[in-house]
């Protein structure tokens, strides 16, 4: 075998690399000489934004993080852990796989669902529950067809092959996204306390394993690639897409189950963006120590793979495992059980240095702390202004739109619009019902609720955020966007507990893109600390945004918020839909003369400025405290929060799933377009039987809290204000079949 070379690394390989001249100097600072080409290819993506949130670090710091439930601090281990009682744990995170997804669809989204998953079961979770937030462009464009297509194609076929139900989700499209759409995964997991994981590597002399699937050449440089612009040249790194295999996964996580159950390991991680440099330097930053890794010894799946190729590969389905000392067969037999690869490639050492050796000589000699967050990598204070368009946003007045005169036929528009519209097209390609713990698989709610077996207690999930609201006003939108999360939680039943974000924004050296990112980071604090959500954990994507010739496109700011709430009693189990004829109709919170940001005003009328929608954090606060006190009290047969499209969407929503007609009287103070189809914040739809309008109406009154009386429920036509609105069984054809014709 010829003995493998290497040269030292320069300036110029470095910038190639995407590092930056001063973080080059750094490095030779930190290594007392210049860098061999292995190194530098290590800290190019240890150092890139993906991995090291040099450029958000210090504003992520500033979100709320400490509360009662939390178990581990954001950033500590994989994911986020929440205590939810009797010696239980949820484990849960969402992230991004925006890039991948932009050149590979179909892969790019399937190894973003494995990914996220195996953040879970890694702590030792059994994973539960699956959610995504997607973001296309135009839907008229093919471009944006074939994205969507290949997008929910690799959620479906990974996910169902995996075996998690997809439980909720949300699907956006606005042209902001037309060549970079956003991909974000979400999955959470159950985990005993006392059987949970660490990513933690400590013991001399401990012997390191890799686990699961052979390294190839997929996915080198995936992290590095997700930290710059996508332009028109980005097809030529199709290699930093990653491929996966859900049955490995699966094979994967039911060996890790059983691992978690032993007394033989010491810490485990997921090998996900930069591969097993990654997985390397953060256990043994954590447990402060070292590794020597034999890079010959990991299974390859292709002849010849240089040393920088094995480290940085991005292959799915591999793990890291420190074991301990003599417990080397008990784990190699788990591991054989399952027909999956268990190979000895190193030890743990105390010098806290990694040590890479191939074909016997050392390839890479770097501190391991100085790769990590926290530890070596840089952290910038990036400037940042406020753009022209937001005084111009600020600008828009009410009183210089008309309203329309056929407002039956805007309603039908309305519903049909791509963002209104049912997603049922996307969600009926995902398995929601395996393992059988979906509670609203046919029982519609806000938010996916989820079964805990043998026990009285279930949990809620959501992801939300508009993603217009947040460019129109970063810090009111961000707001709005966790808002809208709790209340879809609390009208489930639940209560709102913790949460974990995907921040999609664009170039952070562009000083208007960083003020948006600032101004969303505000916002999630102001809202975090009034809802009691401490943030546990997340991930930070930008450069979304597409480089042409001639111009620098950004999308929309896009702050996900995904949030775990707890139903300690599963009988306040609330769902969205109108129950009986006759049934009373309620409106709870203040309306508002305001279409501003909403579908209706950018999508039916085409006025794309405008500012962001009434919103007053300690009204919406109220609004839950009332909410939660109505359900405990068995007051409601239905709660639907008021967001996109308005009040006609939420009934139309509400009147659906029993084929049930309403007859409405509306405030005559207010427009009648903003009435029914504008977006102002923190309002509910709620059903009540007349043998319960008293003790409503004396809770609402004891809040002091603004409640409108709309009607009742009646047999299938919608009525409002006399206006027939139609048969309930049209509408209902109209918003099933609006996006499907869209696709197809």
């Amino acid at each position: 075998m010829k003995k493998f070379t290497q040269k030292n690394a320069d300036l110029g390989d470095a910038v190639e690399m995407g590092l930056l001249a001063g973080e080059y100097d750094k490095i030779c600072e930190i290594l007392n000489r210049v860098p061999n080409y292995t190194e530098l290819c290590i800290f190019s993506v240890m150092w890139s934004e993906h991995c090291s949130y040099k450029n958000s670090i210090a504003w992520l710091k500033k979100l709320p993080k400490k509360g009662a439930k939390i178990l581990v601090e954001a950033g500590e281990e994989n994911a986020g852990l929440v205590d939810i009682g009797d010696g239980q744990a949820c484990v849960f995170k969402i992230e991004s796989h925006n890039h991948p997804s932009a050149l590979e669809p179909y892969q790019g989204a399937a190894t973003g669902v494995g990914g996220i998953n195996r953040d879970i079961f890694t702590m030792g979770a059994r994973p539960i529950a699956q959610l995504n937030s997607l973001r296309f462009g135009d839907i008229n464009l093919p471009h944006t067809k074939w994205l969507m297509k290949g997008v929910v194609k690799g959620i479906g076929d990974y996910g169902n092959s995996f075996g998690i139900p997809i439980v909720g989700g949300e699907t956006y499209f606005d042209k902001s996204y037309n060549t970079n759409p956003l991909v974000n995964a979400f999955s959470a997991g159950v985990v005993n306390t006392e059987n949970v994981i660490s990513a933690v590597a400590s013991g001399k002399d401990n012997p390191v394993f890799i686990v699961g699937s052979s390294t190839g050449k997929d996915g080198i440089n995936g992290a590095a690639f997700a930290s710059k612009d996508l332009t028109e040249d980005s097809a030529d790194d199709i290699p930093s897409v990653q491929v996966g295999d859900p049955f490995q996964e699966k094979l994967l996580l039911e060996a890790t189950m059983e691992l978690s159950m032993s007394d033989a390991i010491i810490g485990m991680q997921d090998m996900g963006a930069a591969g097993i440099i990654c997985s390397t330097s953060e256990m043994s930053a954590s447990g402060n120590c070292g590794m020597e890794i034999n890079l010959d010894k990991i299974p390859t799946r292709q002849k010849n793979m240089k040393p920088f190729e094995i480290l940085l590969s991005e292959s799915q389905e591999r793990m890291l495992v420190v074991v301990k000392k003599g417990n080397e067969k008990k784990v190699q037999k788990i591991f054989e059980k399952w027909d999956l690869n268990c190979e000895k490639i190193g030890k743990v050492t105390d010098s806290k240095n990694l040590l890479f050796y191939y074909q016997k000589e050392i390839v890479a000699k770097v501190p391991a702390e100085s790769l990590v967050l926290g530890g070596g990598a840089p952290v910038y204070h990036r400037d940042y202004k406020e753009p022209a368009y937001y005084k111009e946003f600020k600008k828009f007045d009410i009183n210089n739109v008309s309203i329309p005169f056929d407002i039956v036929d805007i309603a039908h528009q309305v519903i049909s619009l791509p963002n209104i519209c049912s997603k049922k097209w996307v969600y009926e390609q995902y398995d929601s019902m395996v393992g059988t713990v979906n509670m609203t698989t046919n029982n519609p709610s806000d938010a996916a609720v989820i079964n805990l077996k043998g026990t009285n207690k279930s949990l809620a999930f959501s992801v939300d955020c508009n993603s217009r609201y947040v460019k129109a006003d970063p810090q009111v939108g961000c707001e709005i966007a966790v808002a809208e999360a709790a209340r879809n939680i609390v009208c489930s039943g639940a209560k709102p507990t913790a949460v974990t974000n995907c921040l999609n924004f664009g170039n952070p050296y562009d000083p208007e893109v960083y003020w948006q990112f600032v101004g969303s980071i505000q916002g999630m604090t102001n809202a975090c600390k009034k809802f009691k959500t401490p943030v546990t954990g997340g991930n930070v994507s930008f450069y979304n945004q597409t480089s042409k010739s001639d111009s620098v496109e950004p999308c929309f700011p896009t702050p996900t918020i995904g949030m775990l709430g707890v139903m300690q009693n599963k009988k306040h189990f609330t769902t969205l839909d109108f129950k009986n004829e006759k049934d009373l109709i309620f409106l709870l919170g203040p309306s508002k003369d305001d279409i501003s940001s909403s579908e209706y005003l950018v999508n039916i009328l085409n006025i794309e400025n405008s500012s962001v929608p009434y919103f007053d954090l300690e009204v919406e606060y109220k609004l839950h405290e009332v909410m939660n006190v109505l359900i405990k009290s068995d007051c409601l047969e239905s709660a639907h929060d008021v967001s996109e499209g308005g009040l006609f969407t939420s009934l139309v929503e509400s009147l659906m799933p029993r084929g049930l007609g309403c007859e409405i009287y509306t405030d005559q103070l207010f427009r009648q377009d903003a009435y029914l189809f504008g977006e102002s914040q923190s309002r509910i739809l709620v059903s009540v039987n007349s043998k319960n309008e008293k003790e409503f109406k004396k809770t609402l009154k004891k809040f002091k809290f603004p409640f409108y009386k709309l009607g009742y429920v009646s047999d299938n036509k919608v009525l409002i204000d006399d206006i027939d609105f139609g048969n309930i069984n049209l509408l209902k054809e109209k918003y099933n079949t609006a996006l499907e014709k869209k696709i197809n």
